[in-house]
C-alpha cells in the first residue's frame, strides 16, 4: 500500500459513500438533527475565524439539509448579536424534515426568512447553503440568478460543505457556480473539491469532521490526497555507502530539430531528482547545446533507430517523448522504446503516437498525459475528460493498463491495484510550455531510484508541483519558468535537509 493511503486526513470520499456515513452516525447518535446542529455550529465558528468582525450576515438557504445547515448557522450567528438575514427561493422553502426542523428553530428564536426578488445582495458575509452535495445539474432559472447574485456582489463568501453549482463528485462546475472565498466541508472531504474547476470556486477548504469517530466510516474512500508535507514518506535518506549505479540510469528520447530544449528539462530534472546516471538520445545537432548547459548529462547523437539498442539495453527506466515529433525520426524511436521491454514513462509526443495506434502497455510504465493528450487517447474531447478527471483517469487505466499521471489542476493519480490519488499542490504559473517535460524527468528519476511505477508517479507529480509551488513563492506565479524548479526538485527531495 502506498505511503499516502495509510494518512485517514486524506481520504477523498464521494457523495453517495458520504450518505452512507451520514446514515450511519445518525443512527449511532440516535438523532440525526445532531449531525446538522453540529455542522450548523462548526459553520458559525469557521465564518468568525475567517471573518470576526462581520456584523451584517447573509445566509442563503436552499430546500435540503444543506439549508438546514444555514438555518442552525444563522441562529447561531442571531444569538451572537449580528444582523441576520436569511434568504431563500420562493420555490425552495425547506422541503427535508431536518431542514424544516432547523428552519422553525430559527423563527421560534425570532430569527425572519425573506424571499429572493432579483435585488442586489449587501452584507459583510455571505453564506453559501442553498444546495451542497445534493446538486446533479445545472441550476434552474431561479436558483441560477441567485448564484449570479452571489457573484456579483463585494462580500466575501463562504460555502457550506460545497459550492452551490460544483458537482462533488465530478470536480466539475455548472454555469453559474457559486465563487467562494472559503468552503468549510463537513464530515470528510469531497473528490469533487479537489480536482478541475472545483478548485477555483472552493476558496481556502477547512473541514469539520463533526466529531464522528472513525468506526462511523465503514465505506472506503474513493481517492486519497496528497500535501507537500508528504514527500518525506517515500524520500528519505540515502545510505552512506551509495553509489551512481545504486541510484538508477535514466535514458530520456526526444528533441527532434525545433524542440531541443523539451529534452534537455527532461534531463536535467532526472539529474536533480536524484538519478545516478542520465543518458539522451537526440539529434546530433543538440548534443553541444545540450553538454554546454548540461555537462553531467551524457548525450548521443541518434540519427535513427538503430543507433538506440545499446542505450535501451543499459537503462533502468525509459523518459519517451518530450520533443519527440512524429516524423519519421520520432516514429522509428518511438518503436524501438516500446519494443525493447524497458520501463517506460510515455509523455508529449509518444502519448500521441500511442494515440495513433493505442495499445496497452507494461503494467509497471507510467503515461502522464495533459488533458487533450487525454482526450485524444481516449477519443473523447477535452471537455468531457476534464468534466469528470478521476473517471477520465481510470478510463485510461482500463484502456492502457499502466500508471497514469492526468496532470492539471488537482493532478490525479491512477495504477494498477492502487488507490487513486490527488495531487494538493500546484499553481496556475505552471501552465507553461516545458513543465511536462520537468515532470517527465522527475518520475523517471525516482523510478530509476527503486520506486515501482505508483508510487514513482504519486511522488514525481508531488515533488514537481510542490517545487512549483516553492519557486511561486520566491517570485511569483505569473512567469514561472520550468527552469526555476530546478533548485526546488533538488531541495525537496531531501526533505531531510529542508527547515
Amino acid at each position: 500500500m502506498p505511503a499516502a493511503a495509510s494518512n485517514p486526513d486524506s481520504a477523498l470520499y464521494d457523495a453517495a459513500a458520504l450518505r452512507a456515513v451520514e446514515t450511519r452516525a445518525a443512527a449511532d447518535l440516535g438523532d440525526a438533527f445532531e449531525l446538522m446542529r453540529r455542522a450548523g455550529a462548526a459553520a458559525w465558528r469557521e465564518l468568525l475565524r475567517r471573518w470576526p468582525s462581520a456584523q451584517r450576515i447573509l445566509v442563503v438557504c436552499g430546500p435540503g439539509n444543506n439549508g438546514g445547515d444555514g438555518y442552525v448557522m444563522a441562529a447561531h450567528a442571531q444569538a451572537a448579536g449580528r444582523q441576520v438575514r436569511v434568504l431563500r427561493l420562493d420555490a425552495h422553502a425547506p422541503r427535508s424534515e431536518l431542514a424544516q426542523r432547523a428552519a422553525a428553530e430559527y423563527e421560534k428564536a425570532g430569527g425572519r426568512s425573506e424571499i429572493f426578488d432579483g435585488a442586489a445582495l449587501s452584507a459583510d458575509v455571505v453564506v453559501d447553503a442553498l444546495f451542497g452535495i445534493g446538486l446533479s445539474r445545472a441550476p434552474e432559472r431561479d436558483a441560477a440568478a441567485l448564484i449570479e447574485a452571489i457573484n456579483t456582489q463585494s462580500a466575501p463568501v463562504l460555502a457550506l460543505d460545497v459550492p452551490s453549482g460544483v458537482d462533488a463528485d465530478r470536480g466539475s462546475a455548472h454555469a453559474p457556480a457559486v465563487v467562494a472565498d472559503g468552503t468549510i466541508e463537513f464530515i470528510a472531504r469531497k473528490i469533487g473539491l479537489s480536482t478541475g474547476a472545483a478548485l477555483d470556486c472552493a476558496g481556502e477548504r477547512a473541514l469539520a469532521d463533526l466529531q464522528l469517530s472513525v468506526d462511523t466510516f465503514a465505506v472506503a474512500p474513493v481517492a486519497h490526497a496528497v500535501q507537500a508535507t508528504d514527500l518525506a514518506r517515500w524520500l528519505r535518506p540515502r545510505a552512506r555507502d551509495s553509489h551512481k549505479g545504486r541510484n538508477g540510469r535514466v535514458l530520456c528520447i526526444g528533441g527532434d530539430r525545433g524542440s531541443g530544449g523539451a529534452i534537455v528539462l527532461c534531463a536535467q530534472a532526472a539529474l536533480r531528482s536524484g538519478a545516478g546516471l542520465v543518458e539522451v538520445a537526440t539529434r546530433g545537432e543538440h548534443v553541444t547545446a545540450l553538454l554546454s548547459r548540461l555537462p553531467e548529462a551524457m548525450p548521443s547523437e541518434v540519427g535513427d533507430a538503430t543507433r538506440l539498442r545499446d542505450a535501451l539495453q543499459r537503462a533502468d527506466i525509459v523518459a519517451l517523448g518530450p520533443g519527440l515529433g512524429q516524423g519519421d525520426w520520432g516514429r522509428g524511436l518511438y518503436a524501438a522504446a516500446l519494443a525493447s521491454e524497458r520501463p517506460l514513462l510515455l509523455d508529449a509526443d509518444a502519448l500521441n503516437l500511442l494515440a495513433q495506434q493505442p495499445q496497452r502497455l507494461r503494467a509497471d510504465s507510467v503515461l502522464t498525459p495533459h488533458p487533450g493528450e487525454a482526450a485524444r487517447l481516449l477519443g473523447i474531447d477535452t471537455a468531457h475528460v476534464q468534466s469528470d478527471r478521476l473517471a477520465a483517469a481510470h478510463a485510461l487505466l482500463d484502456r492502457y493498463g499502466c500508471a497514469i499521471v492526468l496532470k492539471g489542476a488537482g493532478t490525479v493519480v491512477v495504477a494498477p491495484d492502487s488507490p487513486a490519488h490527488v495531487i494538493g499542490a500546484g499553481n496556475p504559473g505552471m501552465a507553461v510550455g516545458g513543465m511536462g517535460d520537468v515532470l517527465s524527468g522527475t518520475v523517471a528519476a525516482l523510478r530509476a531510484q527503486g520506486m515501482d511505477a505508483f508510487d514513482a508517479a504519486v511522488c514525481g507529480a508531488l515533488l514537481h508541483s510542490a517545487a512549483a509551488d516553492a519557486a511561486a513563492r520566491e517570485g511569483g506565479e505569473r512567469g514561472l519558468l520550468p527552469t526555476d524548479l530546478m533548485p526546488w526538485l533538488r531541495r525537496l527531495a531531501n526533505p531531510e535537509s529542508v527547515r
